[in-house]
């Protein structure tokens, strides 16, 4: 029997203070663009970087209230959570964690792996 599970590599993202509040940091690691928020909390969070309705990077949107606003067609999606708010987007984009350590900031890609 095969069991799936999904373990998290951290991924060195970029320096604590390229993140701000209210403003969007895109990056990419490997193949994965990640949006960057630094929230009112102070709070660093990490979504997909991809409007899921039509191509737009949303690091490039508008951030107010804990949302980011797609610069293209102006769905909106939580920055804690991912999910979207309005149209015309229908799908949430993913979350990933993050940390900070020692001025950086790290986030966490899960990869699949397969257990025999």
């Amino acid at each position: 029997m095969t069991e799936e599970t999904m373990e998290i590599i951290w991924h060195k993202a970029c320096p604590s203070d390229s993140v701000t509040e209210d403003d969007g940091f895109g990056l990419k690691i490997g193949e994965t663009r990640i949006g960057l928020y630094r929230l009112e909390d102070g709070g660093v969070h990490a979504i997909g970087d991809i409007c899921t309705h039509e191509f737009a990077i949303l690091s490039d949107g508008f951030v107010e209230g804990g949302a980011v606003e797609c610069p293209l067609h102006f769905a909106r999606f939580d920055i804690r959570t991912g999910k979207c708010h309005g149209p015309a987007a229908e799908r949430d984009v993913p979350t990933y964690p993050t940390r900070e350590e020692a001025g950086e900031i790290f986030v966490g890609i899960p990869i699949q792996t397969m257990e025999n």
